[in-house]
């Protein structure tokens, strides 16, 4: 089988090659046996590339070290869960892992499409061969996990620790679903501008991978920050490492365009937008790529530099030169069919959220650049810390959290003075409220102030839209509110679903503006000591060393603390926090000790012990009150979930004058 797959990969190479030949000819010339020969070819591919990744799934489990990719990221006593994993834990298999996901997605895409777009299929057929090309061409000649030794070693090198952890297990693959799934649109998008058939026609396929595509990178940073929390033992979640900001990037341009397209749908507007957020959350995609692999920055996420960045950079060169140009001329296609009638309108709030979300896109991609251009120029590699990314992009993100409030009260074209004064009554009396009331309570941090303020109008709005619908709906149909409201989400998916990842936003930014009031106390103790603090809430906390414990479990000696809990003279627990130091079968020493947090959690607070070292008997322990850390979580979840409403498949349903319509399609479309 690991023969088959080797040999499946080249020839992987050569029908991606043929698919993206013929696909172009035939969408040039006419010619549908051309064309119908590319999609077969397509699907060929699909098979070839799923041949390769199972014979590299048999190669890790059956430790097989005499391929030099098996040999580097696994050994014979790793959990066998995290031996599966391993498929994506290096340079060489993670290539092939894009490869794979790339090529289903295709050739779904294609089968999907195929008969409602005939026009473009064969271009964006074309295209997708062509990336497929490069990421088969560059796992074939710069990153093959086939490779193999010339020696055949008694036992691997074995997995990063930090990979070792349930959350690295399924955050790579959510962002990479997320990131591949971002070829689509972009490929679709080339389809359109080289066939000028720039309507709406291509608009539904793309909005529906877009949306694929935010749903896995939602999923997939906040596995990652979660992982971040748990494993690296440094008291956060987001440190603005250039990793997570390259994962970061097509978030936020993708989340622009998913906003600017209803302006098209709606009124013919934001042409131009849409075409270049499409390309730009492509390319963006493969910028974060070339960042990971290219050896550029340095990373706990990153792989060492390697021939790859070299050839990630000459083709996300080649790709954006070539969209520039199409882009470029096509401007007079890509006219907006309406004019901005009113800068206070729904479509002048969508366009103020674009400018916004690339803004901040924008900052982030300066100051994770900044450190490799400083060196170009001055020689010297000048960091650019969480200190500038929190300066600029505070103010930019409570402006969004506001637009978020604000754009589904404000009516379309303009909005009149009795509109905005009915609209807005309720959402603002709730902001200043809550403002007013924290004031009272003591709060006199300013953003995070400004923050809960904010998200209460943004809460205030959401909650006036859902009692309206659901209102409407008892009146007319005489419902329970529990059925009432969730036929009105059921039967309102992209609007309801919008406004449920709206409320995962506002928990977000709360859960945010908690860590205004992190306190962090370095500790040192020993077996029996006690040490007792305050947390930001005001609860008096004691903590009672339990020593320090010695022992060897799977593939690990763990040297490990324990400490005995107590609140307000109140015991709640044991609290555990590890070093450890991971051994091969030999009991040879693998990486550096890694280190295992101690966390209990709650509604409000989070109680963090990382054992940074050990003295003789005593323990040097750091004890970190993280406030509301766990609404993070909930934030995240609550914004996947309410994209997995927007794109749910919605039955078609007859209109009052009969015939049938899809909610998908733009003439049915309404305000998110």
């Amino acid at each position: 089988m690991i023969l088959i797959g080797e040999l499946s990969l080249w020839v992987a190479l050569l029908m991606a090659t043929w698919c993206a030949t013929v696909s172009f000819t035939g969408a040039r010339t006419g010619r549908h046996d051309l064309m119908a020969s590319g999609e077969r070819a397509l699907h060929a591919t699909t098979f070839m590339i799923v041949l390769a990744s199972i014979g590299l799934w048999t190669a890790l489990l059956t430790h097989d070290f005499s391929l030099e990719y098996v040999a580097s990221n696994t050994s014979a006593n790793m959990p066998r869960i995290y031996v599966f994993t391993a498929f994506w834990g290096g340079q060489a298999g993670s290539m092939l892992f894009w490869a794979l996901i790339l090529s289903v997605y295709s050739s779904i895409a294609v089968a999907t499409t195929r008969t409602k777009s005939p026009t473009l299929v064969p271009w964006a057929t074309g295209t997708l061969a062509t990336v497929l090309v490069f990421f088969i061409a560059t796992t074939c000649f710069k990153a093959n996990p086939y490779t193999r030794l010339d020696f055949l070693p008694v036992d691997g090198r074995g997995m990063n620790p930090q990979l070792q952890n349930p959350g690295m297990a399924i955050h790579p693959p959510n962002l990479y679903l997320g990131y591949v799934a971002t070829t689509i649109p972009f490929a679709f998008a080339i389809a359109a501008l080289a066939t000028r058939r720039l309507d709406s026609e291509w608009l539904g396929i793309v909005r529906r991978w877009s949306l694929i595509s935010w749903f896995f990178l939602t999923v997939g940073i906040t596995l990652g920050m979660w992982w971040a929390y748990v494993e690296l033992g440094w008291g956060g979640y987001w440190a603005w490492d250039p990793v997570e900001n390259a994962s970061f990037l097509p978030w936020l341009t993708g989340t622009a365009f998913l906003h600017s397209i209803m302006v098209q749908e709606k009124r013919g507007m934001l042409r131009k937008w849409n075409v270049v957020l499409v390309v730009m959350t492509f390319l963006l995609a493969i910028f974060g790529t070339f960042l990971t692999r290219s050896g550029l920055i340095e990373s706990v996420h990153s792989f060492a530099r390697s021939p790859v960045g070299s050839w990630f950079a000459t083709f996300f060169f080649l790709a954006t030169g070539i969209t520039i140009y199409l882009v470029a001329t096509r401007l007079r296609d890509l006219e907006a069919r309406a004019e901005l009638e009113s800068m206070v309108s729904r479509e002048a709030a969508f366009l103020y959220n674009n400018l916004v979300l690339v803004g901040i896109a924008f900052s982030v991609l300066w100051g994770t650049l900044f450190p490799i251009i400083s060196e170009w120029v001055r020689g010297t590699k000048i960091t650019v810390g969480p200190p500038f990314f929190n300066t600029v992009n505070i103010p930019l993100g409570l402006l969004l959290l506001a637009l978020t409030g604000v754009g589904p009260l404000i009516a379309w074209r303009k909005a009149s003075t009795s509109n905005l004064k009915r609209q807005f009554a309720n959402p603002v009396i709730a902001g200043l409220s809550a403002g007013m009331l924290l004031f009272a309570l003591g709060m006199r941090d300013g953003y995070a102030l400004v923050a809960y303020i904010l998200c209460a109008f943004v809460a205030g709005t959401i909650v006036q839209e859902f009692v309206k619908g659901t209102r409407a709906r008892r009146s007319m149909h005489g419902e329970s509110l529990p059925v009432a409201l969730m036929r009105l989400v059921a039967r309102n998916r992209r609007r309801y679903g919008g406004y449920i990842v709206h409320a995962g936003i506002v928990i977000l930014f709360a859960a945010f503006a908690g860590l205004a009031f992190k306190t962090e106390h370095d500790v040192t103790l020993g077996s029996g000591q006690a040490y007792q603090v305050s947390d930001p809430y005001g609860h008096r906390w004691r903590f009672v060393s339990q020593g320090v414990s010695k022992y060897e479990t799977l593939n690990r000696e763990v040297t490990a603390v324990t400490l005995e809990t107590w609140r307000d003279g109140q015991m709640v627990g044991l609290i555990t926090s590890e070093k450890r130091q991971h051994f091969d079968t030999q009991k040879r020493p693998q990486f550096e000790p890694s280190t295992e947090v101690g966390i209990r959690s709650s509604a409000k607070l989070d109680t963090y012990v990382v054992l940074a070292g050990v003295r003789g008997e005593e323990a040097e322990l750091r004890i970190t009150f993280n406030p509301l850390v766990v609404w993070v979580w909930i934030g995240g979840a609550l914004m996947a979930f309410g994209g997995l409403v927007v794109m749910w498949p919605q039955a078609e349903r007859r209109r009052a004058q009969g015939g049938y319509v899809s909610v998908l399609e733009p003439a049915t479309t309404v305000a998110p």
